[in-house]
């Protein structure tokens, strides 16, 4: 295939740093539906903080564009689909995102083309739910006048030392031949190297096991975290004890959000249940992390109960929101779930997070957050995400006199908490 030139379809998180990459070896431009996203970009800044403003301001003086304007990417030859792929209120995949991207790959894709998707699903879900999309808009035959791909995205948000081209990359293609072509694509651009999968559905679920097992295993540390707090014993000390054997995974409890480790499983659930299996330690995972914010706010209504601290009309503040440190990214935080089941104990709660955008949190969740250190005294704090700029907070300054400290990160110094997972 010569003359390659990429269009990037969805330019969040995984989609702009695609793209930006691509766009230091082909010709590239990425679409959004979203103007206000786009005109942010083509002003040099990227509200995620995925792309620094001098590689995005570099990529566009040397040809990058981004647009909403499906015309633009009439003459492109390689689509890469990077929607998100959410789940609903009942857990279940949510491919809406990914019908609309087919459905915009479809009005614009040519003879010979080809479109990659990169979005995470379960298996089967390229061929058989978004190619049918592109088919029937565009009128072309699968595998005969179009083909596609798949390439699991592995961005990890907010980490600057492992960016999409020091990742390595899983590649697939719907032939063995254009699997090849897909292959030295991403391996023109990817430094740490690609893997050709042999089938798209085997790159559909090399993916979701990744995060499955990754769930699977802070499920399990979640799990001992609760047993060794009711013993009396710090998880934290018998976790640093315990690796030192050579081979003992070195997992952490904590609350487990985001848009991978939070929702991948149950695309792996769901595919497996539409084969007649029920996947039992999948969602007792889940179940089991899903259940974390919970038992964070009931610990701390414990403490303070033992501390003689009334709770009712308590002062509390939460230090942090975002899904995972020092990154703005607030979707799918399990911190929401904190502040939830602490509200129906009628407290009043302070959310601090120098990160997070307050009026996206507001959008998305319906909950004031601010971005400057609150005053005032407090009769609890929670260390809910462990942003480098907490260190050095004098967290004990922001409390009344009589208070609980409570560190779900373990993060802070031992001596000065209460509590922590």
């Amino acid at each position: 295939m010569e003359n390659i030139k990429i269009c990037v379809i969805g330019l969040g998180y995984v989609g702009l740093p695609l793209a930006r990459l691509f766009s230091t070896k082909y010709e590239t431009i990425g679409f959004d539906m979203n103007q206000a996203r786009v005109d942010a970009l083509m002003a040099g800044h990227d509200a995620t903080l995925e792309v620094s403003d001098e590689l995005l301001q570099g990529a566009i003086r040397n040809g990058f564009r981004c647009t909403t304007d499906i015309e633009e990417i009439r003459s492109c030859n390689f689509y890469v689909v990077a929607v998100p792929t959410p789940v609903d209120r009942d857990n279940r995949p949510d491919l809406t995102p990914l019908y609309g991207a087919s459905t915009t790959v479809g009005k614009v894709i040519s003879k010979g083309d080809i479109v990659v998707y990169e979005s995470t699903v379960y298996p089967g879900v390229t061929e058989d739910e978004c190619i049918p999309v592109v088919e029937k808009v565009s009128g072309l035959k699968f595998n005969v006048d179009f083909f596609a791909g798949y390439s699991p995205e592995r961005i990890n948000p907010g980490d600057k030392l492992h960016t999409v081209e020091k990742i390595k990359k899983v590649t697939s293609g719907s032939t063995p031949e254009i699997g090849k072509i897909i292959n030295e694509v991403y391996s023109s651009v990817i430094t740490a190297g690609t893997h050709l999968a042999p089938s798209i559905k085997v790159a559909e679920a090399a993916k979701v096991i990744e995060n499955s097992q990754r769930d699977i295993n802070i499920a399990f540390v979640n799990e001992l975290s609760k047993i060794f707090t009711r013993m009396g014993i710090d998880t934290q000390d018998v976790l640093e004890a315990a690796s030192t054997k050579w081979n003992f995974l070195p997992f952490k409890p904590g609350l487990v959000g985001g848009h991978c480790i939070g929702v991948d499983p149950y695309y792996l659930a769901q595919c497996a249940q539409r084969f007649g299996y029920n996947p039992e330690i999948i969602l007792a995972g889940r179940r089991m992390n899903d259940g974390m914010g919970e038992y964070v706010a009931n610990q701390v209504v414990k403490l303070m109960l033992k501390k003689g601290i009334q709770v009712l009309d308590a002062n509390i503040v939460i230090l942090g929101f975002t899904f995972k440190e020092n990154c703005p990214d607030v979707r799918n935080t399990k911190v929401v779930d904190i502040y939830r089941s602490l509200k129906e104990y009628n407290v009043n709660i302070t959310v601090y997070d120098p990160w997070a955008n307050p009026a996206v949190a507001k959008h998305e969740y319906g909950i004031d957050i601010t971005n400057e250190l609150p005053a005032g005294t407090y009769d609890a704090a929670i260390l809910a995400v462990a942003h480098e700029k907490f260190h050095g907070l004098d967290v004990e300054s922001m409390l009344n006199d009589r208070h609980i400290i409570y560190d779900v990160k373990g993060f802070l110094n031992r001596t000065q908490v209460d509590g922590r997972l």
